[in-house]
């Protein structure tokens, strides 16, 4: 009796309490979010032209981007907005290849564009404060080089804004381009692909709505220009530029920060596990800087009433538990529970995450509509989500390795690459490994 009661109370009781901090922590909360948004995206709201559209200015910051930057310039000469009222500043910051060059052969062929470029100070951040300076549109649109904007992204986010003054910035849904994948796409870029859909048609367009945005897309966001004049420009000594500015906007100026969902920018897909590696990491020591600027005041105490609490303990202080949790769960064995238990377990958590796909699936579904080629290649992909779990978790697992980093490493802009980081390991591990050897033998002797 005293057998069944210990196994009942002690081993099935531990086994269920640690089986339930994946399901409490994410599955439940995103399950209920895409059930609200899908309530929500089933009544679009009815956007109004304006009389006269507004002068607009978009900023491409140039660097080393000959390959990539003609074919940006032209999705601007191909976008429905009038082009009288489009000015398209090049930022150059510093570059070493032919990016003058292709340029000059863009400002040749759209001769129906206000281009113009100018040299900057080396960095991002610089290119874009110089560009203001020049700028003259009611509102800024910054793009990267390296992507493309859909046909109506430049008129879908203008009338964002002139249907709501409230509204002081948008950033658009990034998608990477599907001609890519259809060509020679791996399992990495499907999932990455999937990714971003769902990050920004589903993830993001809720935090919009609660004005709860943690970061504006670096690759395709627009402002009012009073607004980003009131702020302190982009932050040069931060690799989180982005992060920062949304950080000033909706903190500081108290302003009101949204995704345009119909607006859409294609970004060329991830080559290789490596590049992920570097980017991901990038990201997270980003965020990291800006988080540090701003939330020295949080509080654990306000979890319920900040949302920057619970994003920060669910995506950065859980990192650490939930990589205990994964690895420290074969520990249980050793206590012997059995192998089939936790197997199943794995398999029934790893099946709720497929569920939680599949919800933000049909949510992003929702808001293609208004793109049905978009919308035929995404619902293809549907056996996305039967790995997306996996593709999560080793993306999570980078993301604690630039937390660790950012902590011991003071990295550029590129952070080690993932193959110079195993050879380090590898290097470490063999040391060790020789030193225990050598010790063995000396205590033989």
């Amino acid at each position: 009796m005293s057998y069944w009661l210990n196994l009942t109370l002690f081993k099935m009781g531990f086994w269920l309490t640690w089986a339930l901090i994946p399901i409490v922590v994410e599955i439940i909360p995103a399950i209920i979010s895409s059930l609200r948004l899908l309530r929500h995206n089933a009544h679009p709201r009815h956007l109004e032209s304006p009389a006269k559209w507004p002068v607009i200015s978009i900023i491409v910051p140039v660097y080393n981007s000959a390959d990539t930057l003609f074919a940006c310039l032209d999705s601007i000469e191909r976008s429905t907005y009038p082009k009288a009222a489009i000015q398209v500043i090049v930022a150059d910051n510093q570059s070493t290849d032919n990016s003058f060059a292709v340029f000059a052969a863009a400002q040749n062929t759209f001769q129906d564009l206000h281009l113009s470029i100018i040299h900057t100070p080396k960095g991002k951040a610089r290119a874009l404060n110089n560009a203001l300076y020049v700028a003259i549109g009611t509102y800024i649109i910054n793009i990267d080089s390296d992507g493309v904007l859909e046909p109506h992204a430049l008129t879908n986010m203008i009338l964002q804004f002139e249907n709501d003054d409230h509204v002081a910035a948008l950033t658009g849904t990034i998608l990477t381009q599907k001609d890519r994948l259809k060509q020679h796409g791996h399992v990495l870029q499907y999932n990455e692909y999937f990714e971003y859909a769902q990050a920004f048609l589903s993830g993001r367009v809720m935090e919009s709505h609660h004005n709860q945005l943690f970061t504006m897309s670096g690759d395709f966001s627009a402002f009012r220009k009073e607004v980003v004049l009131n702020t302190f420009l982009y932050d040069a000594d931060t690799i989180g530029e982005d992060t920062d500015m949304t950080f000033q906007i909706r903190d500081r100026l108290n302003q009101r920060v949204e995704l345009c969902p119909d607006a859409i920018f294609y970004i060329e897909p991830i080559a290789n596990l490596g590049q992920l590696y570097t980017q991901r990491q990038r990201w997270q020591r980003g965020e990291m800087e800006v988080v540090q600027q701003y939330t020295h005041r949080l509080s654990v105490r306000d979890f319920f009433t900040n949302f920057m609490v619970r994003r920060l303990l669910l995506d950065h202080t859980f990192l650490f538990p939930r990589m205990i949790w994964l690895c420290a769960s074969v520990v249980l064995l050793f206590f012997r529970y059995s192998p089939i238990m936790m197997g199943m377990s794995y398999v029934i958590i790893y099946l709720l995450y497929i569920l939680v796909s599949l919800f933000n699936y049909l949510c992003v579904l929702q808001l293609l509509v208004a793109f049905p080629e978009e919308r035929r290649f995404y619902r293809r992909q549907w056996w996305v989500a039967t790995t997306l779990p996996v593709y999560s978790l080793v993306c999570a697992f980078i993301r604690l390795v630039g937390v660790l980093n950012s902590m011991t490493t003071t990295v550029g802009w590129n952070s080690t690459p993932f193959r110079a980081e195993w050879r380090r390991i590898k290097t470490v591990v063999a040391h060790d490994w020789r030193a225990v050897r050598l010790h063995r033998k000396s205590a033989r002797k």
